[in-house]
C-alpha cells in the first residue's frame, strides 16, 4: 500500500467515523447517512483503482 493510498484509507475512516457519530447522536437521518458512507465509498474505490 502507498503512502498515498494509506492517507486516502486514513481519511475515508476518519470521514466515515464522523457520519456514524452523527448518526448516532440523532443529528443525521439513516438515508442522509447511507448516501454519504456511499459517496465515502465510491471516493476510496477511486483512489485504490487510481493506484
Amino acid at each position: 500500500m502507498t503512502d498515498d493510498l494509506e492517507d486516502d484509507v486514513a481519511e475515508f475512516l476518519e470521514r466515515a467515523d464522523a457520519v456514524v457519530d452523527d448518526y448516532e447522536k440523532g443529528y443525521m437521518h439513516a438515508d442522509a447517512a447511507m448516501a454519504q458512507l456511499e459517496d465515502r465509498i465510491e471516493d476510496l474505490r477511486e483512489a485504490y483503482e487510481a493506484e
